[in-house]
């Protein structure tokens, strides 16, 4: 019998990637259907009109329940979450929206429908907080923190809350949480993303972060592993922290991408990011500054245990493709190293 997949958010960067990698690896024996949800359709549908279809809906609205039950899904993949303000012009109101209310209508709709058999969630490693009180490095047994100051993060320890009481109530149903580090790459669209692509970058000073990252790349092979459910390498049910091996130092980051930093009070940041928008400056936050205070870092041990093998890029290595497309910027490395090496020889020869 063939499968059906339906996947929402299906205009986002990174649920477009993962439709057309699992349309291309399909197997011939495995009659696979995708259908795609949203509040807007995608600017590049996949080019397999056969095996791919588009249903223009919210995930907020009752309807959904009709759309999983016309096609008869047996695998939800729930990529509409939103790291940042609501999508097409929407603030943080409609976001928060889209993360919890469409979430737990989704799941409502899901324990409708009796062919279904596989629920995949992109969650994210923020669900450990990014406090001093926090552990230095988590895995996929520690607290879930959610911050007292809302946001994202508070977001997804909620979605998560919904998921585990689903679990619950439909047992037969296979389900595997997904927490991804900051998802970065030449074509990411995340809120840490467009904060690299800053000219300059503000920094809490007095702090310099650890920071892990996953390639976009990897994030698609994990979500396909997921899908898949079962056999060699298969990602199965259960809850994965998903990040390149190693960390990066924010100040490292900062080199490695030739961006000069600006040290800014701490006190000051959860006003920094209303006056950048004000001024049309985008990728600047008060959430993303309490990540930029403290850092986060987790183990992977759970995900390694299940692919056989560590993620194909490694956090520098998923940092440093980002950089060959959006660098150098005002100090490049290469000439900075030149003039440091040219004063360092000046110096020795008096």
């Amino acid at each position: 019998m063939g499968r059906t997949v339906l996947v929402t958010g299906a205009a986002r960067q990174l649920a477009g990637r993962f439709v057309r990698r699992l349309l291309r690896e399909q197997d011939d024996q495995d009659q696979l259907r995708v259908v795609g949800v949203d509040a807007v359709p995608p600017d590049r549908p996949p080019e397999d009109a056969e095996s791919f279809r588009f249903v223009r809906a919210d995930i907020r609205q009752p309807s959904v329940v009709t759309v999983l039950a016309q096609h008869a899904v047996d695998t939800v993949v729930h990529l509409d979450v939103h790291a940042s303000s609501g999508p097409h012009g929407g603030g943080r109101a409609t976001a928060k929206e889209i993360n919890v209310l469409g979430t737990l209508q989704l799941l409502g709709a899901c324990q409708k429908i009796p062919t279904l058999r596989r629920v995949v969630v992109a969650s994210s490693t923020q669900v450990y907080g990014s406090t001093p009180r926090d552990p230095a490095v988590a895995d996929e047994t520690s607290r879930l923190a959610a911050p007292a100051g809302g946001g994202f993060a508070q977001d997804v320890v909620e979605i998560e809350g919904y998921v585990r009481g689903f679990t619950r109530r439909c047992p037969d149903v296979a389900v595997t949480v997904l927490r991804f580090a900051h998802v970065l790459g030449p074509g990411a669209d995340t809120p840490l993303a467009a904060y690299f692509r800053l000219p300059v970058l503000p920094t809490v000073l007095g702090y310099d972060p650890r920071l892990q990252f996953v390639h976009e790349q990897d994030a698609v092979d994990v979500l396909c592993r997921a899908v898949r459910g079962q056999g060699p390498g298969a990602v199965g049910p259960g809850a994965y922290n998903v990040a390149g091996e190693g960390v990066l130092l924010l100040s490292q980051a900062a080199r490695r991408l030739g961006r000069p930093v600006v040290p800014v009070l701490r006190s000051l940041t959860p006003w920094l990011g209303p006056g950048a928008r004000a001024l049309g400056v985008h990728g600047v936050s008060g959430e993303l500054f309490r990540t930029l205070t403290y850092g986060r870092v987790v183990r992977t041990d759970a995900l390694l245990a299940a692919t056989g093998g560590p993620l194909e890029y490694s956090t520098a290595g998923a940092f440093a493709d980002f950089a060959s497309v959006h660098g150098p910027g005002l100090l490049p490395p290469a000439l900075l190293g030149r003039a440091v090496d040219r004063i360092e020889g000046a110096l020795r020869h008096g």
